[in-house]
C-alpha cells in the first residue's frame, strides 16, 4: 500500500500563516519544529513535512479505517535533502512509513509506503480542475489533490 501528498506551494502561502502564534505547535512535534525554524527554507520545510505526514496518514488511515486529525500522532523521526530530491520516515504508534519527495519550485511531492526500499511507483501530477474526474477511470493506487495540481500514484 502506499500513500502520496502533493501541496501546491503558492496556494499554501495564500490559505496558512504558519508563523502566527501556536500553530507549529497544533501540528509538529518540538524536533520538527527545529529542523523548520533551523532550515535555509523554512516555508518549504514546513510543507515537505506535512507532506511527509499526510502521505503516511493515508496509509495508516486506510489500514486502520480511521478518519481522525491527528498530526502529532505522525512524527517525522529522519530526514535527508540532496538538491530537489529528499528522503526520510515518519512514525506512527508502532508503524514506521518511508518517503520519497519530490521538492519543485511549484509544488512539493511525497509518496509513502510501508516497504523500504520504496517499490516502483509510477506517478502523474497535472492540473487539477475540480469538475474533471475522469482520472478515476486510469485506477490510481493513491490520489493527492492540492489548489493547481492533482497527484496520482500507480502502483
Amino acid at each position: 500500500m502506499i500513500g502520496n501528498d502533493i501541496v501546491d506551494l503558492r496556494q499554501a502561502a495564500l490559505e496558512s500563516n504558519w508563523r502566527r502564534k501556536g500553530y507549529l505547535n497544533k501540528l509538529f512535534t518540538t524536533n520538527e519544529q527545529q529542523w523548520i525554524l533551523k532550515s535555509e527554507n523554512p516555508d518549504q520545510m514546513i510543507w515537505l513535512l506535512w507532506s511527509m505526514k499526510e502521505s503516511a496518514y493515508k496509509i495508516y488511515s486506510r489500514r486502520k479505517n480511521l478518519r481522525e486529525f491527528a498530526p502529532l500522532k505522525l512524527i517525522c523521526k529522519t530526514l535527508e535533502i540532496k538538491g530537489e530530491m529528499a528522503s526520510g520516515s515518519v512514525a506512527c504508534e508502532n508503524h514506521t512509513f518511508f518517503n520519497q519527495t519530490l521538492l519543485s519550485t511549484h509544488f512539493i511531492h511525497t509518496i509513502a509506503s510501508e516497504q523500504y526500499p520504496i517499490q516502483s511507483v509510477r506517478v502523474k501530477i497535472s492540473s487539477y480542475e475540480v469538475t474533471d474526474t475522469s482520472y478515476r477511470n486510469t485506477e490510481p493506487a493513491t490520489v493527492s489533490h492540492h489548489g493547481r495540481y492533482l497527484a496520482m500514484a500507480y502502483l
